[in-house]
C-alpha cells in the first residue's frame, strides 16, 4: 500500500513538471513577442526627407517595427530614383525578408524588385502603388479615391454648389504624372465637381482641366507656385479666383504663395484644399490661408504595415480589404485601405491636438 502511494506521488509530480514545461514554452512563443523577430531584417525605403509626411511615415514604421524586435534598415532616397534602386538592392543583399517601399516613381522599380522576388523577399508597396511588376505582394495605403472625393465635397459644400450657387472661378493643381495615386485623387474630386463644371457653376478660366495640364512634377511647391503665378497673371487680372483644388499640401503652399503675390490675404483667400495635414499647412488653416487638408493618420498606416509584416514572417496571408481596385498593369495587388478624413479650422484641435498627432505648441 505504501509503495502505491509513493508511485502515485511520483506520477503527480512528473505530470506537474511536464505541464509547467509546456506552459513556459507557450508563453515564450507568443506571436506578439518581440523575441520572435530578433534577427529578422526588414527594409523600409522612403522617397525623401524633404516632405514632412515621409519623415513621419519612416519614423513611425521604424519605431513600431523595432518595438516588435525587427532589425530595421530605414533609407531615404531624396527623390532620386537611382538612389532608391541602389538602396533596395542593398536591402536585398543584406537579407531583408520584407521590404516596404514608398516609391519615388512607381514604374521604375521593376528590375530591382525582380531581384527581391528571386531572393525570396516579399514587397509591400507603401502609399504609392508600384507599377508594372508581379514582384509587389501587397499594398498599404489610404483610400486615395476617397481623398479626392473629400476634397471635392468640401468645395461643393463651401461654395453651395448643391443649392445651385455660382458661377465661381475655379482652378486645379494636381501631383506628378508618375504617381499612380494622382489618378485616384483626381478622379475622386472630379467625380464630385465635373457636373458643376458642365453646368457652368464652376468656371475654369485657364481651360486647364486635365490631369496632365494640372500636373506638378515631384509635388514641388515652387513649381506649383510658378504655374499658379502664370495662371493668375494671364487669366485673373480682372477676376477673382474662388476655389483651387490642390491635391496635396506642398502644392497648396505653392498656390498660396502665388495668391499672396497677386494680392490675396489671410481671410480673403479662395477655398483651397490640401492633403497630409503637414504642420505649415495646419498653421495656414488656423491663419485663414488654407481651407482644409485631408488628414491621413500615418500612425494607423504604420500599425497596419507592421501587422502585414508580422503575418508574412509567420507564413500567413496579411489582412486586406480591397482585391479589385489597384491594378498595377501586371496584377491586381491585394490592398489594405485606411479611411482619411478632412481637417479644417472647426476640428483641427480634436483630430490633431487631442489625438497627440501634434502638440499645441507645434502650431505657435
Amino acid at each position: 500500500m505504501q509503495l502505491k502511494k509513493i508511485l502515485a506521488v511520483c506520477v503527480a509530480v512528473m505530470f506537474l513538471v511536464v505541464m509547467a514545461g509546456c506552459g513556459g514554452g507557450g508563453s515564450s512563443s507568443s506571436s506578439s513577442g518581440s523575441s520572435d523577430h530578433k534577427g529578422i531584417k526588414v527594409g523600409v525605403s522612403m522617397p525623401t526627407k524633404s516632405l514632412q509626411r515621409w519623415n513621419q511615415d519612416g519614423a513611425n514604421m521604424e519605431a513600431k517595427l523595432k518595438a516588435e524586435g525587427y532589425d530595421v534598415d530605414l533609407q531615404f532616397a531624396e527623390n532620386k530614383i537611382e538612389t532608391q534602386v541602389s538602396q533596395i538592392e542593398n536591402m536585398v543583399t543584406k537579407g531583408c525578408k520584407v521590404i516596404v517601399v514608398g516609391a519615388i516613381d512607381g514604374g521604375s522599380l521593376s528590375s530591382v524588385l525582380d531581384e527581391a522576388k528571386a531572393a525570396g523577399c516579399k514587397v509591400i508597396s507603401y502609399d504609392r502603388l508600384i507599377m508594372n511588376t508581379d514582384a509587389v505582394n501587397y499594398y498599404a495605403t489610404f483610400d486615395n479615391y476617397g481623398v479626392g472625393k473629400i476634397q471635392g465635397q468640401y468645395i461643393e459644400e463651401k461654395l453651395g454648389l448643391k443649392e445651385g450657387k455660382g458661377p465661381y472661378n475655379f482652378e486645379i493643381t494636381t501631383g506628378p504624372l508618375d504617381d499612380n495615386n494622382v489618378v485616384f485623387f483626381f478622379k475622386g474630386a472630379m467625380d464630385v465637381l465635373q457636373p458643376y463644371i458642365d453646368k457652368g457653376q464652376l468656371v475654369i478660366r485657364s481651360g486647364q482641366n486635365t490631369r496632365e495640364q494640372c500636373a506638378t512634377p515631384n509635388w514641388d511647391e515652387a513649381k506649383a507656385q510658378e504655374r499658379m503665378d502664370n495662371i493668375l497673371t494671364t487669366y485673373y487680372t480682372d477676376a477673382k479666383l474662388d476655389a483651387v483644388l490642390c491635391s496635396n499640401d506642398s502644392t497648396s503652399l505653392g498656390v498660396q504663395s502665388a495668391l499672396k503675390s497677386a494680392g490675396y490675404s489671410a481671410g480673403h483667400m479662395p477655398i483651397i484644399t490640401g492633403q497630409d495635414a503637414n504642420l505649415p499647412n495646419v498653421k495656414a488653416i488656423v491663419n485663414g490661408e488654407q481651407s482644409m487638408s485631408v488628414f491621413k493618420d500615418t500612425r494607423a498606416l504604420a500599425d497596419q504595415v507592421v501587422k502585414m509584416v508580422d503575418a508574412i514572417v509567420a507564413g500567413q496571408e496579411p489582412e486586406v480589404n480591397d482585391t479589385s481596385s489597384y491594378n498595377n498593369g501586371v496584377k491586381v495587388v491585394p490592398s489594405y485601405l485606411l479611411q482619411p478624413q478632412f481637417v479644417d479650422k472647426s476640428n483641427y484641435k480634436k483630430l490633431l491636438i487631442d489625438s497627440g498627432y501634434y502638440k499645441e505648441s507645434d502650431l505657435q
